[in-house]
């Protein structure tokens, strides 16, 4: 059994790349698999591997500077969701493109997943999900805003060019995990909005906190590692991945005319060029050859 760890932490890192090695070298003595994002505002990903394992890098993440009180959220798989590590050093740990949003000088009001759908009901809250398209698409909270937005970066503009539609309300907004609310509830809050609130722990914490007979989500859940999608209780989905786009399909999708496994779906069937096509299909032949050799090919990983 795998055991699986979805964290972020936002602290001050002076100098990020200077801890990569240390800690890539801990995750692969480990047999740790994942990703793991580190910039100076501070650390996010999800790794995989050995209770034993995870244990120890979690423990070599809190004793960085600033992070004693790191949180993060358990899972357990039968298959390994990742096939390799990866640590990266990059600008963000989640790409807003707001120099000026710095979420551990304020963020909203955190909500517990146990009080939030008597929030989310109130009438004077407007409750917006600030996940990408594609993951709204296979499942969201009852009534809640879709922005329709391809990436995080996009949200800013979106909120400029509706924020009219939300005067005199409430703004309650939810993410997977809570990292994407931390920075957008800093962004409202410097956008001049009072009451500001976000899902403590995201969808994850509360599927797997509220029972399904009293919840007010709506379908699956999109995760960023092999299982694709979870339910209540954070039970694997029925979706599985396109390799061609990374987007969530169903099986069902497999039988559609535009399907090619790892070159295509309906989703993305016009959106690549036939060289891109041409490129998958080789991809996916060297897929094929490593697994007739027994060996694993990273291109059959799926990391966020």
């Amino acid at each position: 059994m795998h055991t699986i760890a979805a964290l972020y932490h936002f602290t001050r890192f002076d100098e990020p790349a200077s801890l990569k090695p240390s800690l890539l070298d801990l995750c692969l003595r480990e047999q740790v698999s994942g990703s793991l994002l580190l910039a100076r505002e501070g650390i996010n990903g999800t790794i995989a591997g050995p209770r034993s394992g995870v244990d120890r890098v979690l423990a070599h993440i809190r004793a960085l500077p600033g992070c004693a009180d790191l949180e993060w959220k358990e899972a357990s798989s039968e298959h390994a969701p990742f096939g390799k590590m990866k640590v990266r050093v990059k600008s963000e740990i989640v790409t807003m493109g707001q120099p000026d949003v710095d979420p551990r000088a304020k963020v909203g009001h955190y909500v517990e997943p146990q009080d939030w759908n008597d929030l989310i009901r109130s009438d004077d809250v407007v409750v917006i999900d600030t996940r990408n398209d594609y993951e709204v698409a296979i499942g969201t909270f009852e009534g809640a805003v879709d922005p329709h937005t391809a990436s995080f970066r996009e949200f800013p503009a979106w909120w400029e060019a509706n924020k009219d539609r939300f005067h005199n309300k409430r703004v309650a907004m939810f993410c997977t995990g809570g990292i994407r609310c931390e920075k957008s509830t800093n962004f409202l809050l410097g956008q001049g909005v009072e009451d500001v609130y976000h899902l403590r722990g995201g969808i994850l914490r509360y599927l797997e906190e509220v029972p399904a007979q009293d919840s007010t989500w709506q379908g699956e859940c999109f995760v960023f590692d092999n299982r694709v999608s979870v339910g209540h209780g954070l039970v694997e989905g029925p979706h599985e991945l396109c390799h061609g786009c990374r987007r969530p399909i169903l099986p069902s999708d497999r039988n559609r005319p535009e399907y090619e496994h790892g070159v295509s779906c309906h989703q993305c069937i016009n959106e690549t060029s036939d060289e891109d096509k041409i490129r998958f299909r080789e991809r996916q032949k060297q897929i094929r050859l490593a697994r007739e050799r027994g060996e694993d090919h990273l291109g059959n990983v799926q990391l966020r």
